[in-house]
């Protein structure tokens, strides 16, 4: 929780500057950035470290993998293989894990901040960094935003691919939304959403990796016993774009009128075959066919 208030005034104060212009651009409101915590890491090796040691903890605690903020120079990072700039002093010592990135701190279902996702402001790799697995940080049994969205009274929850997404939803009323903590769905991941709703509406981008995970979703929530619909858009790639450009009556309305599981693989399997073609056409019936006998429900 002070990691989360340290990032939160950088984010505000002037090293925080680009990402104050990344949240403008993407047209989020002072209350949606204090809503959700939003903070910045700033482009320093120990800028958090130094702070956490004034505030009166060790190192040794701070180092602790359960907390995840920093890490050793042994240790191999995603994004911090360039360590030739880390200052001598800091050498065989430890150093900050997030740097100059827009920091998402994570909340579990009871209010508990367990690790951090953080979107880079430049061009390093990768894009998203999550804190380490630990015993309380564990990617397949969490949910973004799943503290806010379980008090929802919209009757479902929208699964989304990003936290920005997510976060738009909230913004624009939708305040059942969440998203996966970089990883696809798991079976805990559907026993946890099982908890709080009986419906599930699936947005996951129309590209092709997107449509897989789409697939391979239902059947898992499926199994714990979810309704499951599937939300197509168009002229938009995913939900935030939607929603700056068309606005939340537009986008309700097309929530009303998602597709059920069945509907939208019957669909997705139409689109592979050309059905002016007599081979086509029984191909299609054959595999259409097939999938339906898979159906629970008469």
């Amino acid at each position: 929780k002070d990691a989360a208030r340290f990032f939160h005034t950088q984010l505000l104060a002037p090293c925080g500057e680009e990402a104050r212009q990344y949240i403008t651009k993407r047209a989020l409101s002072r209350s949606t950035v204090t809503r959700f915590g939003l903070g910045f890491a700033p482009n320093e090796w120990s800028s958090l470290l130094d702070e956490m040691v004034k505030k009166g903890y060790t190192k040794e605690e701070l180092e602790r993998p359960l907390i995840g903020v920093v890490c050793s120079y042994n240790e191999i990072v995603p994004g911090h293989m360039n360590l030739d700039k880390i200052a001598e002093s800091q050498k065989g010592g430890i150093y900050d894990r997030f740097r100059n990135r827009l920091m998402f701190p994570i909340i579990d279902v009871r209010g508990n901040i367990i690790g951090f996702g953080g979107r880079v402001m430049d061009d390093s790799t990768p894009k998203y960094l999550n804190s380490p697995e630990t015993i309380i940080f564990n990617k397949r049994k969490n949910l973004f935003a799943l503290n806010i969205a379980k008090k929802s009274k919209q009757g479902r929850i929208i699964l989304t691919e990003g936290y920005m997404d997510a976060i738009a939803l909230h913004q624009y009323g939708f305040d059942c939304a969440v998203a996966s903590l970089g990883t696809s769905l798991t079976e805990e991941h559907a026993n946890l959403l099982a908890k709080y709703t009986n419906q599930i509406v699936l947005i996951y981008d129309g590209d092709e990796a997107g449509q897989n995970a789409t697939r391979r979703a239902i059947p898992m929530l499926e199994k714990v016993g979810l309704q499951v619909k599937i939300l197509r858009m168009q002229g938009a790639k995913d939900p935030d774009e939607f929603l700056r450009k068309f606005g939340a009556d537009r986008f309700s309305l097309l929530l009303d009128q998602s597709e059920n599981q069945a509907e939208y693989r019957l669909q997705s399997l139409r689109r592979k075959y050309d059905l002016t073609q007599d081979d086509q056409r029984v191909a299609f019936l054959s595999d259409a066919a097939e999938m339906i006998s898979t159906l629970q429900s008469a």
